[in-house]
């Protein structure tokens, strides 16, 4: 039996996954994995089931709520939505005024991530080499061929947001990583951030469809996206950080000057940013290379933490 301590406490655990998932790089599974609560986060997910639903729509839904372990996911749940909800000003504010910056920690947050993936690959084969590579080349394709601006249309938030809960729970890969080479990153964000201003008629079906597909994601492919790990755990790994590798182009802090020049030429109608030469804008080559390496150690200080607490359960 929980008290309302243990419950405040996983709250807590919840905002820190919320935290990791706004961040691009940053895996929720991960902060879940590091804080002791990612087995259970699992088995509770993997509990919405056929059983689940029968015992929800037969009215018994005490023990539906005891079925799914209801008070440890609204805990973790409540922690996370506060979370993002939190950060998603934050994040927007950076983005528009501080783009290379930005874009530079993200950049190296992934590094760090693509690194420390790598490294839990065990006994490589001949066919670990070519599985890496094929992953790169399926993020450098998804990346270069997919459109600098994908739909606004609600069927294609629906997907977005199916296709990112499933990195949530993930150790080593960020939901907002998968939003960000989807092209949703600022729109979800921008979405968040009005409903905390208070703009619901414009943002509340956005949000709404964007949840109904992660909840969809989450006990659809939840289970096959554990099953893979636990069955081809080296070579989905492989695919997965090589993936993480080739969409870094996407994150490139110079790759949109565009939004660069937006930034430094607040006053400049944006049908005009093109005129302006590049020998004016500032590329920040030293602020961003700074904010890359803050990216790359404070995934090194998570990894690094979660090996510490492992090593000490394990003890």
């Amino acid at each position: 039996m929980r008290t309302i301590k243990d419950y405040f406490l996983l709250a807590l655990r919840g905002t820190g996954m919320g935290a990791a998932d706004a961040i691009p790089g940053v895996s929720g599974g991960t902060i879940a994995f590091m804080t002791g609560i990612f087995e259970e986060l699992v088995g509770s997910i993997n509990a919405i089931n056929a059983q689940a639903v029968k015992l929800l729509l037969s009215g018994n839904i005490k023990a539906f709520w005891h079925h799914i372990n209801g008070n440890f996911l609204a805990a973790v749940g409540t922690g996370i939505l506060l979370s993002v909800a939190t950060l998603a000003k934050l994040m927007l504010y950076l983005l528009s005024h501080h783009p290379i910056e930005t874009w530079g920690f993200f950049f190296g947050l992934i590094v760090a991530s693509s690194i420390f993936i790598l490294r839990e690959v065990k006994h490589w084969t001949l066919m670990s080499a070519p599985l890496l590579i094929f992953g790169i080349f399926l993020g450098v394709t998804v990346c270069t061929l997919s459109p600098t601006e994908t739909p606004d249309d609600l069927w294609f938030i629906f997907l977005s947001g199916a296709i990112a809960i499933c990195a949530m729970i993930l150790p080593g890969i960020s939901g907002s990583f998968i939003l960000l080479i989807m092209g949703k990153y600022e729109y979800i964000m921008g979405s968040i951030s009005g409903m905390t201003s208070g703009d619901f008629a414009t943002n509340l079906p956005i949000i709404a469809v964007f949840g109904l597909g992660a909840a969809t994601g989450i006990i659809s492919f939840s289970k096959f996206l554990h099953w893979l790990l636990e069955r081809f755990n080296r070579e989905t790994l492989l695919v997965m950080d090589g993936f993480i590798i080739g969409s870094l182009v996407k994150v490139w802090p110079w790759s949109n000057m565009d939004a660069i020049k937006q930034s430094q030429f607040p006053d400049v109608p944006s049908e005009l940013l093109s005129t302006i030469p590049a020998e004016q804008v500032d590329m920040h080559y030293v602020s961003a290379t700074l904010f890359a390496l803050a990216g790359l150690l404070l995934v090194s200080g998570i990894e690094i933490l979660s090996k510490a607490i492992a090593k000490g359960r394990k003890a």
